[in-house]
């Protein structure tokens, strides 16, 4: 597999160095990505430059993933409008092991073939380097000039709402071509990739690698990606869609990728799954020919939920969605975690109810018009269940007398009532 020429079918080149593609074909080469640790789990936004590193250990090179432990302590001034918060020690190496485990998904860091990937952290060679050391080393072979013409330094100098640059901020580009530096001197790292906001970071290390010691190193970055619309990709209404699932249930990760356009849905199938391009191209024909069924989609949603989470979460996800949209059964209902329920139910009619009604039973109809305003008069409901219209927890309600208890909550503390097919209501016994 030719590195370039598969990131090139993918959509995945924005800028490269010349004579990247050479080094590529010359020899088995050592690449890095750097990624911020300043949370404990990747987000999708991370996506793009950790499959970079996954393709390019599939065509027999070795990635290095750089947790940014020291760059992380300071904030990187591309595409920000102000400085970011500062980490601890402490803080940091929990994110470095939580990233490590996401990152594990995606590459083979446990093989020992000699391209297996490494995760490296910059702290641990930063943290006893002196300032006066690092200035007299590093600062002195790049010039102030160098470091203004950045578009990253640029534009945060001439926005009319900036605050300033810090020289804190202003040091980022220095101590990135740092690491570049170092990892080309103890891991013969000749090639770093990421977005193309870091190209201006990224060619000081090319420059800083030149002037210290010689010899060439390489640059690659990716288009940023957008939605078809020009939304930022990965926000939501919610903030980040997480790898983690415990800010991203695995079944809003799915729905993320299912409710995308069927313009963003040809670009991303692309860019985040391995799939290849005959198979690709063969989806796109079949996805255009009758987009309804969202044939696109569907194969994105469950390519990267796999990767990311796993085949039974990704069966799960499908379940929960069948329990909105289809006829699933109560028993899909039950397997339900609190999470995934009220995932699924977000933005159905919900009604607060003292739990206590429940602990000596009460008849549906009191339920369901007193207790909860699901229907509007008990002469509604009467002939809704007589006609077999109602259903509670995906059963069907035979008698409005039916006494209901708290063994019938789902997670003891839900009950979910449905008037006709689509017509959803979750109570919440508190």
């Amino acid at each position: 597999m030719n590195f370039i020429e598969e990131l090139q079918w993918r959509g995945m080149i924005h800028t490269m160095m010349p004579g990247t593609e050479e080094q590529l074909a010359k020899e088995m080469t050592v690449a890095y990505v750097g990624i911020d640790p300043t949370a404990d789990s990747l987000h999708i936004g991370h996506l793009v430059s950790v499959m970079m590193l996954r393709h390019f250990q599939r065509a027999g090179h070795k990635p290095i993933a750089l947790v940014g432990g020291a760059t992380g302590m300071i904030g990187d001034p591309s595409g920000k409008s102000a400085e970011r918060n500062l980490l601890d020690e402490a803080a940091l190496r929990h994110n470095q092991e939580s990233i490590k485990a996401q990152l594990a998904k995606f590459l083979d860091f446990e093989s020992d073939a000699p391209n297996a990937a490494e995760l490296v952290n910059n702290y641990d060679w930063m943290k006893d380097y002196s300032f006066l050391d690092f200035i007299r080393d590093i600062g002195k072979h790049i010039t102030v000039n160098y470091m203004m013409s950045k578009d990253s330094v640029k534009k945060r100098l001439s926005s009319e709402s900036s605050v300033g640059m810090s020289f804190t901020e202003f040091s980022y580009q220095l101590l990135q071509g740092y690491d570049f530096l170092w990892l080309n001197q103890h891991k013969n790292c000749k090639l770093q990739m990421g977005g193309s906001d870091q190209w201006g970071n990224i060619t000081t290390g090319t420059e800083l690698i030149r002037r210290k010691t010689d010899s060439e190193a390489y640059a690659l970055v990716c288009p940023l990606i957008t939605k078809a619309d020009g939304g930022k990709f990965g926000k939501t209404e919610s903030g980040n869609v997480w790898l983690d699932r415990r800010y991203t249930s695995p079944y809003k990760f799915f729905q993320f990728w299912l409710n995308v356009s069927d313009a963003d849905a040809e670009k991303y199938i692309k860019i985040f799954t391995s799939l290849e391009k005959a198979e690709i191209e063969s989806l796109i024909a079949e996805h255009t020919t009758a987009p309804h069924l969202r044939i696109l989609q569907k194969r994105l949603a469950k390519e990267v939920t796999v990767m990311v989470h796993s085949e039974e979460d990704y069966k799960a996800a499908i379940e929960a969605s069948n329990i909105l949209f289809g006829n699933a059964t109560s028993e899909a209902l039950k397997r339900l975690d609190e999470d995934t329920l009220l995932a699924v139910f977000d933005g159905v009619p919900q009604f607060k109810i003292d739990k206590s009604v429940f602990s000596t039973g009460i008849k549906a109809i009191d339920l369901l018009t007193d207790a909860a305003a699901v229907f509007s008069s008990k002469g509604e409901m009467r002939k809704l269940v007589q006609s077999g219209g109602v259903s509670l927890n995906k059963e069907r309600l035979e008698n409005q007398d039916q006494i209901i208890t708290a063994s019938d909550l789902l997670n003891n503390k839900y009950m979910l009532a449905q008037k006709g097919k689509k017509n959803y209501s979750l109570l919440i016994a508190e």
